[in-house]
């Protein structure tokens, strides 16, 4: 996933594709973050000190999060309804910016949340990078309307986050 999203980064950046990029970021992001919950977790503190790759990542998503949001909104402004995902993006990349400095700062209390974020953020990773396949790639793909191609992995894997999420934290 690491080697996946460094090349939709080095891609966009050849291509200029923008989506591409907010692709790479954001699940930069969420499997740097989500295996970082892991890693924060294993030093046995509840609010561990994050270290200077976790305020790196956290600041880089802020960063293209508020970059997302405003090229988004512009795009959608200008008649092109594809700002529309940018902006869903960059929300909710900005979202787990919020999460992270209130975990950071201890200000999160639940016990297995570091399991609960490392879940979420492991499988949206996941989701982001197949949304990205299947959506670049709809030309070698069946014929159907576009955007189940964008909805899909999110409505087969959310359900399934869900899941595992709640048999995990109440097993622990």
């Amino acid at each position: 996933m690491l080697l996946s999203a460094l090349t939709a980064l080095l891609l966009s950046y050849f291509r200029s594709n923008v989506f591409l990029f907010a692709i790479g970021v954001f699940t930069l992001y969420l499997i740097g973050t989500g295996s970082r919950y892991i890693q924060l977790k294993a030093t046995g503190s509840l609010s561990a000190k994050p270290k200077m790759v976790d305020w790196v990542l956290s600041g880089l998503m802020l960063v293209s999060g508020i970059a997302l949001v405003v090229l988004g909104i512009s795009s959608v402004v200008r008649g092109n309804m594809m700002g529309i995902a940018l902006a869903v993006f960059g929300t909710i990349g900005l979202s787990g910016v919020w999460q992270d400095l209130r975990y950071y700062r201890g200000l999160q209390k639940e016990k297995m949340y570091w399991l609960s974020v490392h879940i979420s953020r492991m499988v949206g990773g996941f989701i982001a990078a197949t949304t990205a396949f299947l959506v670049n790639n709809t030309q070698h793909l069946p014929a159907i309307p576009s955007f189940i191609y964008w909805l899909l992995p999110t409505a087969i894997l959310v359900p399934l986050i869900i899941k595992w999420q709640r048999r995990y934290i109440r097993k622990y």
